[in-house]
């Protein structure tokens, strides 16, 4: 029976810009160690898309956070991957303590999305199916806390395509690139779409690609091996931020629950 990944609740992210050519010199080095991840699709270049609604306030409180470099600092976002309305969602915290990525989940319905974002809740009838357990209920909890003490509704889709590489035999390491990013407008009040239209960061067009190594230990020898090889250099690649820069929005341009523009505080 093949090994079945899930969420890595802590882990470090080490993140890298390269181009094509590059990249495919990666995935030839990378997959003596790993495999494609079971979501990829080998019409689609072993790549799937990921989209996600990002929450904030008015005053861009989540983005300035990351653009400031707080060390202690996290994101709300909602993800999905198709547009079923029967379909689930995933209620995402991804906070930063210093250099270690720790993430929370809850699985939810469509309509508890839809709730969610007028101000609703929290209700666990959102939870999705039997993803109703103990660390489901936490994490939806803290999703509509934190967005509560903030005053976060939706923000932005961000988007893009990920080919993805994991171990065989455990979650301890996860290797990926991003490409194709794309930041889209929200309609408040509407339900959660595959965005189709948006504007490309510079960080996301065509020729360059978001190398992620994704670790729950130490790093790996053969990471090592692998950044010295191809002389990489970690860099900071916040991907809600470069959304948010492409498409030109500022403090109090985000609608809030209620259709209004609150003034920036």
């Amino acid at each position: 029976m093949p090994f079945r990944h899930s969420l890595q609740s802590s882990r470090f992210e080490f993140k890298y810009i390269v181009d094509e050519p590059c990249a495919a010199g990666i995935r030839q080095f990378v997959e003596g160690y790993l495999l494609p991840d079971e979501y990829a699709d080998p019409e689609y270049g072993n790549s799937y898309r990921i989209s996600s609604l990002y929450l904030d306030n008015a005053d861009l409180f989540l983005y300035h956070q990351t653009l400031v470099g707080e060390k202690n600092r996290f994101k709300l976002r909602i993800r999905f991957y198709d547009n079923d309305p029967d379909g689930p969602a995933f209620l995402e915290i991804k906070r930063r303590v210093s250099d270690v990525i720790l993430k929370e989940r809850a699985t939810v319905t469509r309509q508890g999305v839809l709730d969610l974002l007028r101000g609703d809740g929290p209700d666990q009838s959102w939870l999705w199916g039997t993803n109703g357990g103990a660390h489901a209920v936490k994490a939806l909890l803290n999703f509509c806390n934190l967005g509560s003490s903030i005053g976060a509704t939706g923000s932005v889709y961000v988007s893009y395509r990920r080919e993805a590489y994991v171990s065989p035999t455990s979650n301890t390491v996860r290797v990926t690139f991003d490409r194709l990013l794309l930041g889209s407008p929200y309609e408040p009040g509407s339900p959660l779409s595959l965005p189709t239209r948006g504007v490309s960061p510079e960080v996301g067009n065509a020729d360059r690609v978001i190398l992620e190594l994704k670790f729950t230990d130490r790093f790996p020898q053969w990471m090592g091996d692998l950044v010295q090889t191809f002389n990489l250099y970690r860099v900071s690649v916040p991907k809600y931020v470069h959304c948010i820069e492409a498409m030109g929005i500022r403090p109090g341009h985000l609608v809030a629950a209620d259709g209004s523009t609150p003034a920036p505080g």
